[in-house]
């Protein structure tokens, strides 16, 4: 992306710099620098105003929602999401604007706002459904299905995660089966069947150690002691607890440690 972007720059090709400034903030995202992510969009939005390419605006404006979100700033989140969706409807496209419905969804869920997650979650799964995009139907599902959870009602929630793990594994999509497998156990743990519980938290540390997802790896095994704790095996509730937080040590994620830890 460095390269494209230097050459960009050289040539005055303005389009291509914001293709290569696009492409490093969404891997400061994945890496998890949201400040680098956000710095990078805010020059994706400033290229893509100047030269009025609107596509670029508005996915800029997503990944500033996206960041955001990560962070923990839920109003800005959503607040961005909002400007993207406008732009997205503007121009007609409708892959960013389910991208945005999304993004809103997900910050209103994690606000605590069910009824408003769900709206925004069925609005993405027609258009997903409408354009074919299995994954972002997927997505939707999975989205549906935690807000259902959330609300306490697990029966939703879980034939929610069983619509979207299928999608995951016709599109042959790893990590949309992991989540959905995870959110499956979480149910069944919640709904006190420890042994399809961990059942499915066995199928996520598979497919988090086959995909190198070092988080998942920790959730599931965060799950898994969960389950033999509840089954009142502690011996093997603490060796798996030992290995979350090995992990999540490793990983810095303090969420994780504090989990293993309690």
């Amino acid at each position: 992306a460095q390269q494209v972007l230097a050459i960009g720059r050289e040539i005055k090709d303005r389009q291509s710099e914001a293709a290569a400034l696009g492409n490093q903030g969404i891997a400061y995202d994945s890496l998890g620098d949201y400040a680098k992510a956000i710095d990078y969009a805010q020059q994706v939005l400033a290229i893509g105003r100047e030269i009025k390419d609107r596509q670029s605006e508005a996915a800029a404006l997503g990944n500033q929602g996206t960041a955001y979100r990560n962070l923990g700033d839920y109003a800005k989140a959503i607040d961005y999401a909002q400007q993207q969706l406008a732009i997205a409807r503007e121009i007609k496209d409708r892959q960013s604007e389910g991208a945005a419905l999304g993004n809103q969804g997900t910050a209103y869920r994690n606000l605590g706002d069910y009824t408003k997650a769900i709206d925004y979650a069925q609005q993405l799964l027609a258009i997903a459904r409408e354009i074919k995009d299995r994954q972002s139907e997927g997505a939707a599902l999975g989205n549906l299905g935690i807000a259902y959870f959330s609300l306490g009602d697990y029966a939703k929630a879980i034939e929610y995660q069983q619509q979207s793990l299928a999608i995951g594994r016709e599109i042959k999509d790893r990590q949309s089966q992991g989540r959905a497998l995870g959110n499956l156990g979480i149910a069944y743990l919640s709904l006190g069947d420890y042994a399809k519980a961990s059942e499915y938290a066995q199928q996520v540390l598979a497919i988090g150690r086959e995909i190198k997802d070092r988080q998942s790896e920790g959730a599931a095994l965060g799950s898994l002691g969960s389950a033999y704790r509840n089954l009142g095996d502690y011996a093997k509730a603490i060796e798996y607890a030992q290995q979350q937080l090995a992990i999540a040590r490793e990983i810095k994620d303090p969420q994780g440690q504090g989990a293993a830890l309690g």
